[in-house]
């Protein structure tokens, strides 16, 4: 038996070889690019479910052809990348950016371990990338109540659109979705919630010459609330979403915006709420499957978010990670102190935390694979040197970056891709 069994696994490791082979000759594929296959070990991978010791991944045509133990994947005709003391992840997805609307480098956030990202509240692009650049999904513009947040602080252009029927709501989700939208974004924010970024800046207005760092600047920053969309027209937005395969995900921050989102059915919440949720709205939408959205980092100073995280969490709500890359205070890749947070707010594992950055931020995004180091996913790879079981910061620092098979960063052997 125990010869049958070793006969089957260098059976299944010699296909996976000449599957990676044969990938690895056809034109205009990374592996070929680059002229090898690419054979990673180390003394830890984590696969974006799993932990394991003294393993090896094998890369080739942009995607992960094999992973197992380092001394059962040895395939002389690859290049191979001895990390020694390190651990290799997937490349972490990041949920909640505003990475087009504030123009940053998608490049800069790449190399500091974001191989996915999701813009939601900005340009809407078709999704691009995952072969040596950033991977990108967007939302488009944010769907509010006419003056509804965030117009009176950031204005119009790119950032919102007005909707005032259930049929211009159809028709608008219909236009996003057509021109690339993965998800479509709302707002119920009506303001006024202390602690919360929009309360001063949100890190967007000076770009764009809108006043909001006053308390005085907008409505829903002097006791007057901003306008909502009524639960009518949130039903049309989801409806219409849902016909065409997409999520709805909603920003809100207190109980009023929380209660319309639950009864229109929204799937997603782009932000833990600022303000205390009453438990039982928070059941109810745990009931109904809502996932959140993390962005802990910066809400941190808002009174009910470590409150409203943990009963979530006690609920068995579904948690993913999401930073809000670029909010003036959010590092532009990994943020090791949202990790921290989501552990220690939400009493969350360090596997499950890595967990909800990676494989299941995938699933939630509809590409099961994504995220994973599983056969077929994309290669889509980090390394940190060390370990990472008392010291996630060093994730923001990945010393070893591959998007799509291509190398990015590597400051293991000093080899690196510096195409802009």
């Amino acid at each position: 038996m125990t010869n049958v069994v070793l006969y089957r696994g260098r059976h299944l490791l010699f296909c996976l070889y000449a599957a990676a082979v044969a990938f690895s000759m056809i034109p205009g594929n990374p592996a070929w690019a680059q002229g090898e296959l690419l054979l990673l070990r180390a003394a830890r991978i984590f696969d974006g479910d799993a932990f394991h010791a003294n393993a090896a991944i094998l890369l080739a045509k942009g995607r992960v052809t094999g992973i197992g133990p380092a001394a059962a994947l040895d395939f002389p005709d690859a290049r191979i990348l001895d990390l020694g003391d390190a651990t290799i992840l997937p490349g972490f997805i990041e949920l909640h950016a505003h990475l087009l609307f504030r123009k940053i480098p998608g490049k800069v956030v790449l190399k500091h371990g974001i191989t996915t990202l999701r813009d939601v509240g900005g340009p809407v692009r078709r999704p691009s990338g995952g072969d040596g650049h950033l991977r990108v999904f967007t939302s488009g513009p944010i769907l509010t109540a006419p003056g509804g947040y965030p117009i009176p602080m950031l204005g119009q252009d790119g950032i919102a659109i007005p909707i005032s029927t259930a049929e211009q709501a159809r028709e608008t989700v219909g236009v996003l979705i057509a021109d690339g939208a993965v998800v479509i974004k709302i707002a119920l924010e009506p303001g006024g919630e202390a602690g919360a970024p929009w309360a001063s800046s949100h890190g967007h207005g000076h770009d764009h010459g809108h006043s909001h760092g006053s308390s005085t600047s907008s409505p829903g920053m002097r006791g007057q609330p901003w306008p909502l969309l009524p639960v009518d027209i949130v039903k049309a937005i989801v409806e219409e979403a849902h016909q065409h395969g997409r999520k709805v995900t909603a920003h809100v921050a207190e109980e009023r915006g929380v209660r319309i989102a639950v009864q229109a059915g929204v799937d997603e919440w782009a932000h833990v709420p600022c303000e205390p949720i009453p438990e039982p709205l928070l059941r109810q939408a745990a009931a109904q499957g809502v996932v959140m959205v993390t962005t802990l980092d910066t809400l941190s100073a808002c009174s009910g978010i470590a409150r409203n995280i943990g009963i979530w969490a006690g609920l068995g709500g579904a948690i993913l990670y999401g930073a809000e890359i670029a909010h003036p205070d959010i590092p532009w890749g990994i943020n090791a102190q949202e990790l921290m947070h989501m552990m220690d707010m939400a009493g969350m594992e360090r596997l499950d935390v890595l967990r909800a950055a990676t494989s299941e931020a995938g699933r939630h995004l509809g590409i099961p694979l994504l995220g994973t180091l599983q056969p077929g996913a994309p290669a889509d790879v980090i390394a940190v040197r060390g370990s990472i079981d008392h010291d996630l910061k060093r994730l923001e620092y990945p010393g070893l970056v591959i998007s799509g098979g291509r190398i990015i960063v590597d400051d293991f052997t000093g080899n690196g891709d510096s195409a802009p």
